[in-house]
């Protein structure tokens, strides 16, 4: 997934700071490089995880109707599309993202307020609105709703851009970079892979490791 776009990034911004730096030391620096191409595939990661927030948001949200003192029939009978989509539900079982977030957690907790308003603005779109009327969306078409919802509402959308800065200054400039790996990696999604799903590996090949 690191591409040597993404490592002369990491390259000029490390030996911009080691010139700044009065003691410099060549062997921290490469500690820095390596810990920055670290954080970018941190990214990747916690990307694809904030689509799994949103359905359980969703999923949240569709509970707590149910749950009302007196649910309308809306409530009680709401469209499951969502809850039931299986490219979500196969991202969910993927069992390298499950390993990866074991061994590094991250979570959106602290950004409830974006994931509502980020999933109000999907439930509102145009987007939603055609894929809630298909009787019974084959998996292509769940796959397809969710490409379109990160390129419509996550690619580029400025409010996460800020989150993210806030979050780690290593995603300043990693951030289209990383959403445009997050999109091919939909679009890769076959749902005869099951759980076994690959999902972009930190280094596309040796030589590009060797050239970090």
């Amino acid at each position: 997934m690191i591409n040597r776009n993404l490592i002369r990034i990491r390259i000029v911004q490390i030996v911009y700071s080691w010139y700044q730096n009065t003691n410099k030391d060549l062997r921290s620096a490469e500690k820095e490089l390596l810990f920055g191409l670290q954080k970018s595939y941190d990214l990747y990661f916690y990307l694809l995880s904030l689509m799994v927030e949103l359905t359980k948001a969703y999923e949240s949200r569709v509970e707590a109707k149910k749950n009302r003192h007196l649910p309308s029939w809306e409530d009680l009978n709401p469209n499951t599309h969502l809850i039931k989509n299986r490219f979500m539900q196969q991202l969910i079982r993927n069992r390298q993202m499950r390993h990866y977030l074991a061994e590094r957690p991250m979570i959106w907790d602290a950004d409830t307020s974006f994931l509502k308003n980020l999933l109000d603005t999907i439930l509102d779109s145009d987007i939603y609105k055609s894929y809630s009327e298909i009787p019974s969306p084959s998996y292509e078409e769940d796959r397809e709703f969710w490409r379109k919802c990160f390129k419509q509402f996550i690619y580029l959308n400025e409010e996460l851009d800020e989150i993210l800065e806030d979050e780690c200054i290593y995603w300043n400039d990693d951030v289209e970079i990383v959403q445009s790996f997050v999109l091919k990696t939909i679009k890769k999604f076959s749902e005869e892979m099951g759980e076994e799903q690959p999902l972009l590996p930190m280094f596309k090949d040796e030589e590009d490791r060797e050239f970090a």
